[in-house]
């Protein structure tokens, strides 16, 4: 039967057609529900022992007819009605409570985590009438610890309470608090999120990178929570009470993206996108998208959408909505602006022709450096951490105009240029893309053809931003990622960028303990250590004619 949710298993013929014909007269704007209906829901409710409810949109029609047992119903899915930041979700729940009992922790819950325009629960009489109607919205200045406004019980004689006025009101006072919020038109508005077990510190310094990767993607990030736990819940990682605290905040500031710093597995994208209608992401597929934004050549543009539909394949297990909020916007590029609940079959054709169209790169690269080999020309890569200053140092060594941001992987495809050190050795310098801490297993994988440039290098720079306080780790990060590409046995010089960000006794200090040469990749002068250092690492390697 149409729009009938829950389990109908047992209902005899009478209660089955009672249910459908609680779709037949509309509701009347200014009403909740109508008495008829109030009396209809009490009376089949009670009949069959179970809580019976409706969702009703704002023109009046009932859209679904839920069946629940005795303690409760659970309220469906519903992709047509999709809220958009700071308005509320364009239906109204109205069930039963076979007991007289008001509206339950879980029913307000509902309310803010699904934006419900209004909650509300009809008690029953002993005979199975209606007794009270319990009504809760949305507070919408309302905080963590009061999130929902419960109104007085109403009779079931007065059940015109003003509903359309009193949700434009609500709406209109939303608007008013988000216009307080500022933002770039048109730029996604998120909130991050930690749920870590590891010390605060740590925590912080990774909520602060993904609030770097947030801006680098476009974002504008409105707020980070970061919550530590001993043990983090394996469904929705954090509890369901933050989960609604962060709903809130959500609608009260116009937020329609939530980031987690922790990837999270299939099971977990569905439990929490069962409980808010916002657009959920982990670090993983935040990344993803800031490679989408970036790639320009084919090859990257390739690689790029082979990590994210090995990335999506594993969760086409969840519900389809899960995924289609992850259509368009930030999430939603690479394997184009299309809905992402392609079937699995279509998702492995297409990796599969990816993974052929990447093979033949990989034939091309290696011809290339084939025919670098014949040369004779020496290769140094630039490698370090994203927005370490790679492409800078590149540009300043060159004389070249690479693009260089002070932002997290600017650089994705990656540049050759030819350098002629002063005394007459020629060398190929080519520019990587950044590392990062975690980097995606299936973003290495994917950009395999361009990390195996690195395979055939003479040399490395190893640029460290000694500018940032986290470059210690990031040096630990980038090792154990060249550990992990089998790369410990071509030599590296660390260069110590962003001198000129620090006092000489720090630099020292910092050249001591970690070696390597103190930079400014934008001031040439600063360069000339270096450049004798590589020169002089070049001709040991070159043998003597």
């Amino acid at each position: 039967m149409r729009n009938i949710f829950g389990n109908t298993e047992g209902l005899k013929a009478d209660p089955l057609r009672r249910l459908g014909n609680l779709y037949r007269r509309r509701v009347p704007k200014e009403f909740l529900i109508t008495p008829d209906q109030a009396r209809e829901i009490a009376g089949l409710s009670h009949d069959i022992g179970r809580q019976i409810g409706l969702l009703i949109d704002r023109t009046g029609k009932v859209f679904y007819v839920i069946v629940g047992d005795a303690a409760q119903i659970v309220i469906p899915d519903t992709p047509e009605h999709r809220t958009v930041p700071g308005r509320l979700k364009g239906l109204r729940c109205v069930h039963t409570h076979l007991k007289s009992e008001p509206l339950s922790s879980d029913d307000l819950t509902d309310l803010a985590l699904l934006r419900l325009d209004m909650m509300a629960a009809v008690t029953l009489t002993e005979t199975g009438g209606p007794d009270q109607i319990h009504i809760a919205h949305i507070l919408p200045t309302g905080s963590p610890e009061e999130p929902c406004r419960v109104l007085k019980p109403i009779p079931p004689t007065e059940l015109d309470i003003g509903f359309t006025a009193r949700v434009r009101a609500l709406e209109q006072e939303l608007a008013h608090i988000r216009s307080l919020y500022t933002g770039k038109k048109g730029q996604e508005r998120a909130v991050l999120v930690s749920v870590s077990t590891a010390p605060r510190r740590e925590a912080e310094d990774s909520l602060d990178e993904l609030k770097e990767l947030a801006r680098s993607g476009g974002l504008h990030v409105v707020d980070t929570v970061l919550q530590l736990r001993k043990k983090a819940n394996p469904r929705f990682l954090m509890g369901r009470g933050k989960l609604q605290e962060l709903n809130l905040l959500a609608l009260q500031q116009g937020v329609s993206l939530l980031i987690f710093d922790q990837e999270l597995n299939p099971s977990q994208i569905r439990s929490i996108t069962d409980q808010t209608d916002l657009k959920v992401l982990d670090r993983t597929q935040l990344i993803l998208d800031i490679f989408a934004q970036r790639a320009q050549t084919r090859e990257g543009k390739l690689q790029v959408e082979l990590a994210q539909l090995k990335y999506l394949l594993p969760r086409l297990v969840t519900k389809n909505t899960a995924m289609s909020r992850l259509t368009g916007g930030i999430g939603g590029r690479g394997p184009g602006e299309t809905k992402l609940e392609i079937n699995r079959r279509r998702v492995r054709d297409r990796i599969n022709r990816l993974e052929k169209s990447l093979s033949g790169v990989l034939k091309q690269r290696k011809q290339q450096r084939a025919k670098r080999s014949k040369k004779g020309l020496p290769i140094i890569s630039i490698i370090g951490y994203t927005n370490a200053g790679k492409s800078t140092l590149l540009n300043t060594l060159t004389d070249s105009e690479v693009l260089a941001e002070s932002r997290l992987f600017a650089t994705l495809d990656p540049s050759s240029r030819r350098l002629r050190f002063p005394r007459d050795l020629e060398v190929i310098i080519t520019d990587t893309v950044g590392f990062i801490r975690d980097l995606p297993r299936d973003l290495m994988v994917a950009f395999r053809a361009t990390l195996e440039e690195l395979n055939s290098a003479d040399l490395l720079l190893h640029v460290i931003d000694i500018g940032n306080p986290r470059f210690e780790e990031q040096i630990a990060s980038v090792e154990q990622i060249l550990s992990d590409l089998d790369l410990e046995g071509i030599s590296v010089i660390r260069v110590l960028n962003k001198q000129d960000l620090l006092d000489a006794e720090s630099v020292n200090t910092l050249q001591r303990i970690h070696g390597g040469i103190p930079v400014s990749a934008t001031d040439r002068t600063s360069l000339l250590p270096l450049i004798e250092k590589m020169e002089t690492e070049i001709g040991n390697r070159i043998p003597s004619p």
